[in-house]
């Protein structure tokens, strides 16, 4: 048995930082390489298309960060996408005017809420087309993913997320960030990240105990991990459809 066989969480350091120190910024920077070499904004483009039959009129982004990486998935989509209102949910607002104008230049309105996430999801509010997480869900041991998938099933009939792959080498190319110039927090995150990750059927599990249905779980690139779940339990496709 390998040291990747369970999931192992630590805490991450840029979770502790505040919004403007200057290691958080420069770590965001290298998220964005990142999220590039993960291949991230394609691969939730392509579930986008496979699993949505038409397209959204609101999405939800939870964990949205700076709002870039959504931004490029948005570029991928507004040929055939107009007109979307994109939610980004995050504890911290970190969503610039200049970046809700490139969106509004792709036809898309975005709204923030800045909140926890479990105490967002557990009020009442309007339902979305889907909800789309992006190395999001792997800060979550399994007893809080299953309370979360079991609010975020009641917010929308469809949710696509992209973690982090747990495999050997992923944590070798993890450790190998200073390549790019990484600054610490980055390279110290990207191996936890890796260790908190994913594999096999795992998320299907918890969707499954949340009470929905397992669409798709798989590995995607040389990374990454993707989950899709539809909310309503197997056999009853009208179900927690908003």
């Amino acid at each position: 048995m390998t040291a990747l066989a369970h999931r192992s969480l630590v805490p991450e350091i840029l979770d502790l930082l505040a919004a403007d120190d200057a290691r958080a910024l420069a770590s965001r920077r290298d998220l964005a390489r990142i999220n590039a070499l993960m291949f991230q904004a394609p691969i939730m483009a392509s579930l986008m298309r496979k699993f949505l039959a038409r397209p959204p009129g609101r999405i939800l982004e939870i964990g949205a960060g700076d709002g870039t990486f959504m931004l490029k998935v948005a570029r991928r989509m507004a040929t055939d996408w107009r007109e979307v209102e994109l939610t980004m949910l995050d504890r911290v607002d970190l969503v610039t005017p200049k970046l809700a104008a490139d969106f509004a230049r792709l036809g898309w309105t975005v709204k923030t809420i800045t909140a926890d996430v479990f105490d967002w999801a557990e009020e009442e509010g309007r339902a979305f087309d889907a909800i789309t997480v992006n190395l999001f869900l792997h800060h979550f041991d399994d007893e809080g993913l299953q309370r979360l998938f079991s609010l975020l099933r009641r917010k929308a009939p469809l949710i696509l997320a992209t973690e982090p792959l747990r495999a050997n080498w992923a944590l070798a190319a993890a450790r190998l960030l200073w390549a790019i110039g990484a600054n610490d927090v980055t390279r110290h995150d990207a191996t936890q990240s890796v260790r908190a990750g994913f594999r096999g059927g795992e998320l299907s599990g918890l969707w499954s105990a949340a009470g929905g249905t397992p669409l798709e779980e798989r590995r995607a690139g040389p990374f990454s991990h993707v989950f899709v779940g539809a909310a309503a339990p197997a056999g009853d496709a009208s179900k927690d459809t908003p």
